[in-house]
């Protein structure tokens, strides 16, 4: 049995491990609840018009990219409410997530973009396109940072900035999904 003092000691290392993620405990709570909420209340206005939106590619790409942006933020939240987790872990996490939504937003940046030249509406493609890869952007900077000698605390902050546009973008997705699609 390891003398009391040794134990203390491990316990005072492990709480500094831990300090970065504590400050963010209830943002990431309070991100992973209310991104759970917003994604399933996405996949409800998207079955609201679920056969407009099936027509075209475009609209089914942006919201598959969308609902992807989202669902990585609330599983970024939660990842980083994880006992014991390390800044540097935590970065390869975010970047192993971002990678597999990158693909995503790829496709779907490419199927936006087909679609805009097929029905000849490009007109605002690249807007269309930013405001769904602009947050794995910022998830992937914030990974990298999170890795890197910056403090953790940096790394943090963008990523919190990630699920917090994502938020944003899935909204006004849903306005489209809802209403601009009926015009």
């Amino acid at each position: 049995m390891p003398p009391l003092y040794a134990l203390a000691e491990g316990t005072a290392t492990l709480g500094r491990m831990l300090e970065p993620f504590d400050a963010w405990s209830e943002f990431n709570v309070a991100v992973a609840g209310a991104g759970a909420a917003l994604g399933g209340l996405l996949i409800v206005a998207l079955s609201v018009n679920i056969r407009m939106i099936a027509e075209s590619r475009g609209l089914a790409a942006r919201a598959s990219a969308s609902i992807a942006a989202l669902i990585l933020g609330v599983a970024l939240c939660c990842l980083a409410l994880i006992p014991g987790q390390e800044p540097t872990g935590y970065g390869i996490q975010v970047l192993v997530g971002t990678a597999l939504c990158g693909f995503v937003v790829v496709r779907s940046a490419l199927a936006v973009r087909r679609d805009a030249v097929q029905t000849g509406f490009g007109r605002y493609t690249a807007e269309r396109i930013a405001l769904f890869a602009a947050p794995p952007v910022l998830y992937a900077v914030g990974g990298v940072l999170l890795i890197g000698l910056h403090p953790a605390q940096v790394g943090l902050v963008v990523v919190a900035v990630g699920t917090i546009l994502a938020i944003v973008t899935t909204v006004l997705f849903s306005w489209v999904a809802l209403v601009e699609v009926l015009r």
